[in-house]
């Protein structure tokens, strides 16, 4: 059946802000200009001023921006990159294009993200017949940032950069400053359901270097510099179009407001859920989330599902099988040496309820209710 409350609703989106998203649609058409225009470095510039560093590069979309990281930082074969299975293949996926090798670390069970103790197990002990750790890539998930002090002191300590996955934490901060301008490098992604989504694909890359911002620019253009179709490098094709690039101006300025509207929806499950046997989502010290995906996490997640489901109430599982657990990458991916306990008991219990700025009282509270009927 279809779910009367959506577990998210892009349509949604685009309709509450739909004046401004047409006239910036209308505005690109008008110009003449579709790829690499005004409207791609005004988003550029914006987007880089509201995460807080000197460049933002437009891509097309968030996996694209992963590889250009890697292949800017100049880590590829031969070398491993230290991340985490609990996360959308992407994150993997762009390793192996990149031709670097995943190294999979365990996560924190309370935040899910990247766990810090475990990543220092793994520098003491890198995988063997390699040339070592080359970067430390964690996600920020669900909205909320790794712990990043521990994560930064461990990049300083040996040495190597640090690549933010910023896919699902557009706005999200840490100890006061933006998510995205931590790293030597920042990826995100604008797919049409994130907190800041196109209406199509779409990504960018943001760092305060002015070196590793030129390296990109020249990378997602065929490795041009100074003169077009001339390549001083190898690179490849992958720009923001215009159209979507004046899609993200027009919804940028809100981003705040519907972070906040995300945030008041949790505030209302917490409160609404409190005394049920269901572990809801823990905030870490410093961190501010922004609630991408509201998880619960309970020991009967599968039934509970199919009683939501059936009320009407629309869930999903994010993610529901570990990368280093699905067919394509079984039995060939490295894990640090604390195994990866956590994240497979993690699949096996996490839901994500309805979460977007458009989600009405009364679609919370019937989810609410729809929860407390199933639990009873």
């Amino acid at each position: 059946m279809t779910a009367s409350v959506p577990q998210n609703d892009p349509k949604a989106a685009y309709l509450a802000q739909r004046p401004a998203i047409d006239a910036a649609i209308a505005r690109v058409l008008a110009s003449g200009w579709y790829i690499l225009g005004d409207e791609t470095s005004s988003f550029e510039a914006e987007f880089a001023a509201a995460m807080g560093c000197r460049h933002g590069i437009g891509v097309g979309n968030g996996t694209d921006a992963l590889i250009l990281a890697l292949r800017a930082l100049g880590i590829g074969a031969g070398q491993s990159v230290a991340t985490v299975s609990h996360t959308a293949v992407a994150t993997v996926a762009a390793i192996e294009t990149a031709g670097a090798r995943p190294l999979l670390i365990d996560i924190d069970p309370a935040t899910y993200t990247m766990d810090p103790q475990a990543l220092e197990q793994a520098l003491a002990a890198p995988p063997p017949g390699g040339a070592g750790i080359a970067a430390i890539l964690p996600v920020h998930l669900y909205g909320q940032a790794a712990d990043l002090t521990p994560l930064c002191r461990l990049a300083q300590r040996y040495r190597i950069p640090l690549i933010e996955d910023c896919a699902q934490a557009h706005g999200a901060s840490f100890e006061g400053r933006p998510v995205g301008s931590f790293g030597d490098i920042a990826c995100f992604s604008f797919y049409p359901t994130k907190n800041l989504g196109a209406l199509g694909d779409g990504g960018a890359l943001t760092t305060s270097d002015d070196r590793l911002a030129a390296e990109i620019r020249a990378i997602r253009e065929y490795g041009w510099r100074g003169s077009r179709y001339v390549s001083e490098r190898t690179g490849v094709n992958s720009r923001l179009d215009e159209l979507q690039a004046a899609i993200l101006r027009a919804k940028l300025g809100h981003l705040a407001a519907d972070n906040d509207r995300r945030s008041a929806i949790a505030s209302r499950y917490d409160a609404g859920l409190a005394g049920l046997d269901l572990a809801l989502p823990s905030r870490g010290p410093g961190r501010s989330h922004v609630f991408h995906q509201y998880v619960v996490r309970s020991r009967r997640r599968d039934a509970l599902r199919e009683s939501l489901q059936e009320a009407g109430i629309g869930t999903n599982i994010h993610y529901p099988v570990p990368i280093h657990l699905q067919p394509a990458y079984r039995d060939r991916l490295a894990s640090g040496p604390s195994g990866l306990a956590q994240t497979e008991r993690a699949a096996g219990e996490i839901l994500s309820l309805p979460m977007f700025p458009q989600l009405s009282d009364a679609q919370i509270e019937r989810t609410i209710a729809a929860l407390r009927a199933a639990l009873a």
